[in-house]
Formats: C-alpha cells, structure tokens, sequence
C-alpha cells in the first residue's frame, strides 16, 4: 500500500520529536497531557483540531490532548475558567469578557484569535421587511442564550432598541423551527415563532436553505430570505479564540506546552483550508452526525471566517478587537475596557515561527450545492 506524502511527513516528524521527549519507565514516551473544551457537538467548525490530532501533530508537539465537546448546557468561559478546568477553551470574545467582569473573576487569556470575521446573522422571511438591526422594533426577535445572543442584543442597543420594551426577545432554540413556523407570518400571541432569527452563516442559515418550500416543493433560496451580516452592520464581535487561565500560564513551562499546542492547531487549519474534505471526514470519524452535504458548507463558510489571515493564523487584529471592546461597551454587555492582560499575542507568533503559508492570502471561498436536508 502507497503511504500518502503527508501521513509520512507527519510519521517522521512524530519520529523526532518523540526521540527528544522524555521517556518514562521501559522507554515510553512520556506526551504531555492537555484537554481541549470545544463549544459545540464534534462538526466541522472545529476541524482544525481535529485534523492536528489525526494527523499526529499534537504527538509531533509531545503533546496528548484530549478535544472535549461542548453541548447546549455547557458555557465554555464558565467551565474554562475553572481552576480545575481545562488548559484551553474555544470561546467567543464577548462572552469571556464578561466572564471577567463577573464575580468569579475569570483569568482567562485570549491567546490565539483563530476566527477572523464573524459568523453571526439574523434571517428573516424577504416580505418581513426586516433588513437591519432598525427594523427589530415591534418585532419578535430571535437570539441565542449562553451569551450567543450578545451581537443580535448590541446591534439592536445601536439603534436605540431595547429588548422588553421595543420589541420582543425570544430565547431561540439552536434551529429554524422558529422561523419556518412563522412562514405564513407571526401572529403576536404565537409562542412558537419569530419575526427574525439568528443563524450561523456556517449551520443554521444552510439549514434554512436545506428545507423545502411547502408552497413550491423546492428548497428555499437566497431570494427568499433577508440577511443582516453583522460583518456589515459594524457590530460583529470576534468568535472563537483559542484561550487559557494566565493562572495555568504562569506555571512551570505551560507556556511552551501552550506554544506548541497553538503551533501543531495552526497546522491543522492550514491542512483542512487545502484538504476540506479530507477534514469533514475527520469529524465525522469523531462523532459528528451532520450530513455530508451540511458538513461540505460549513467547512466552506469556516475557512472563510478563517481564511485570509493577513497577519497569520491566530493573530489578533487590534481592529477587530477595538470594534469588539467599543460594541460591548456601548451595549452595556461589559461594564468596562478590559485589561491589557485580557490578551497576549506573543505565544501565538512563536507558534506561527517556521510555518509555511500561514495567511492564507490566495485563498478563494468555494461554490457548495445545497442538498435537501444537507444529506
């Protein structure tokens, strides 16, 4: 059997590195053990990771990290921030930053800043006549909780819109039912419906175009709906960040361990951004049940957020972060700047040091058919 160019490069690279480890009793490699908390089910807006372990990049890192999925009842900042949590959480920047503010006090460091853009929308039917953020008034408003709602909640405040007073704020369930209820229209005393909703570009938008039109037989289409990208409003906030207890940090050298963590996940994405199918089946071979159509457009839109990454992966633009500060602070979603120690770029630059095309700047979107049910 041909051994592929990659899988052997990674088994020589493994070879090295594990010859320098330390070795415990009999000659076994002793690999430094360290846990991932993801924020979601295993899909493919964490394929990076997953592609950093089965292609053995972590153990080429003398690294055994164990990825751990999130699910709808778990915060990662709350459980990131514990002192026996672990080493590093996938977190939206927002929800950590009031993470900080709370009364528990979290220490948690933004250390690699992997999403680039956004992912957030609201979506609504085309004859609803809500385009922006402005037309929320008198309309029933669908948003996330957990802190997944904190954009759709600022942009809102922007426009002098609060929730309970100019309109109505429906805790949204992770899906389209809400909005597929309310195709005919949503009535007032309706329970089970919204005006708009939130979505993902990445899962809950292709979801919605994933679904038959009961009027024409025919899936639903980009004409058919209205997208407010908060990219374009100017209130998106930055996603998922690679992040760990300054706690932790500052311990022995948990420094380097989280340098060459950051180093073998950057080398996944780089990976998955050239080899996309290759890595929707490494989430599926880790448990995720989306259908292979779902998960060809989430992988497309995920590169996207990713991809370029004009001062490499993983580095925080102080653009980015500003907006995100300014628009939680206008918001009321954090009381305060945040500290300068709320982030640190130099672990991430270190890992990016000797790595080969890490911007991405060729880097092109693709073109994905929609499939019925995302089969």
């Amino acid at each position: 059997m041909r051994v592929p160019r990659i899988a052997l490069a990674v088994a020589v690279s493994v070879m090295l590195v594990l010859a320098a480890c330390q070795t415990g009793p009999g000659g076994s490699v002793e690999l430094t053990t360290v846990r991932l908390q993801l924020q979601w089910f295993p899909q493919a807006q964490f394929a990076g990771y997953y592609a950093a372990q089965e292609l053995g990049y972590y153990e080429a890192e003398g690294l055994d990290v164990e990825i751990v999925p999130g699910s709808a009842e778990i915060a990662p900042q709350v459980v990131g921030s514990a002192a026996d949590g672990p080493e590093f959480t996938l977190a939206w920047v927002p929800k950590v930053l009031q993470a900080r503010e709370s009364d528990a006090g979290s220490d948690l460091v933004n250390i690699a800043q992997v999403f680039q853009r956004a992912g957030t929308l609201s979506v609504s039917w085309k004859d609803s006549g809500i385009t922006s953020p402005a037309d929320f008034a008198g309309k029933k408003v669908g948003a996330w909780g957990f802190g997944n709602e904190l954009e759709v909640i600022a942009s809102a405040r922007k426009e002098g819109l609060e929730p309970g007073a100019d309109f109505t704020q429906v805790t949204q369930g992770f899906s389209m039912a809400e909005l597929l209820a309310a195709y005919d229209g949503c009535a007032e005393a309706d329970t089970d419906c919204v005006d708009v909703a939130e979505a993902m570009i990445y899962n809950e938008y292709a979801q919605l175009l994933e679904t038959k039109n009961p009027d024409t037989g025919e899936l639903y289409t980009e004409d058919d709906i209205n997208v407010i990208d908060y990219n374009e409003v100017g209130t998106a906030m930055l996603q998922d960040a690679v992040w760990a207890r300054a706690a932790w940090l500052a311990e022995g050298d948990n420094e380097d361990v989280a340098t060459r963590f950051l180093r073998a996940s950057f080398k996944g994405w780089i990976y998955c951004r050239d080899n996309a199918a290759a890595c929707e089946q490494f989430v599926v071979d880790n448990g995720s049940t989306l259908g292979a159509g779902h998960q060809k457009w989430m992988m497309n839109e995920i590169n996207a957020l990713i991809w370029p990454s004009p001062d490499g992966i993983g580095i925080l633009s102080a653009d980015a972060w500003a907006q995100t500060v300014d628009t939680a602070l206008e918001a009321d979603i954090i009381a305060a700047e945040p500290p300068d120690e709320a982030f640190r770029t130099d672990l991430a630059e270190a890992a990016l040091d000797g790595l080969e095309d890490a911007t991405g700047d060729d880097f092109e979107k693709a073109e994905v058919e929609v499939t019925e049910g995302g089969e």
